[in-house]
């Protein structure tokens, strides 16, 4: 009687088949570290390519990282909790950009996202764990963008207003004509009606001190400051 073997392999060849590029591409995205990158740096841009229309570079890069992130999200197991954070925390950059709060807002939102990022996958899951790189590179970023818009914010805030009448306060004009108080004045390249308690005289320099409607309140002023 013949003998049986109880392994039907037994005098099989091995053949090792190599991955294809398709399958490599994947194992490198749903890398949970390079997911987490891929959603941060595609929201980045998308957000900057807001901040500056036509810039058309930031958009692109920004709307293909955030569609491959969020692939890599659909095969992974994540917390919703932690993606709930993360986005409250890019809400809270986004609130920054457009609200400035000189650094509250952004910094609250960087909190936010490294505590979403630490919760988003389960770290004693073999190959689900998050790397400090990662996570460090994530904060940069964000409190980066976060000072960035702080200081743009305070730069603005001290600069001088040059729209509207508060534009007008403080100019140079020179004087047209006058008669008992009132008279015109050349400013800006306009010719404006304008009235003062001092006596002016045609082509004296004064200085426009507020706006009544359209007429301007001016006084005058010293020769030094002349234009």
């Amino acid at each position: 009687m013949a003998h049986r073997s109880n392994w039907p392999t037994e005098g099989l060849d091995l053949v090792e088949l190599e991955p294809d590029w398709r399958t490599r591409l994947l194992s490198v995205i749903t890398d949970p570290n390079i997911a987490l990158l891929l959603m941060v740096v595609g929201f980045y841009g998308i957000i900057f390519e807001i901040l500056n229309p036509g810039a058309l570079f930031p958009g692109t890069i920004g709307g293909i990282s955030i569609l491959t992130g969020m692939m890599a999200l659909s095969i992974l197991p994540f917390s919703w909790a932690g993606l709930a954070l993360i986005g409250l925390g890019l809400a809270l950059v986004v609130a920054e950009a457009f609200s400035p709060s000189f650094g509250i807002l952004g910094i609250g939102g960087s909190v936010a996202i490294v505590l979403g990022s630490v919760l988003l996958f389960d770290g004693e899951v073999p190959g689900l764990e998050l790397h400090w790189p990662a996570l460090a590179a994530v904060v940069v970023a964000s409190l980066a963008f976060s000072f960035l818009v702080a200081r743009l914010a305070a730069v603005v805030h001290r600069r001088r207003v040059t729209t509207g009448s508060e534009e007008m306060i403080g100019l140079i004009a020179k004087v047209q004509d006058w008669s008992d108080g009132r008279g015109h004045v050349f400013v800006h390249g306009e010719r404006w009606q304008a009235r003062s308690n001092a006596a002016l005289t045609e082509g004296q320099s004064v200085e426009v001190r507020a706006m009544d409607g359209l007429t301007l309140v001016v006084a005058p002023t010293t020769e030094a400051d002349a234009p």
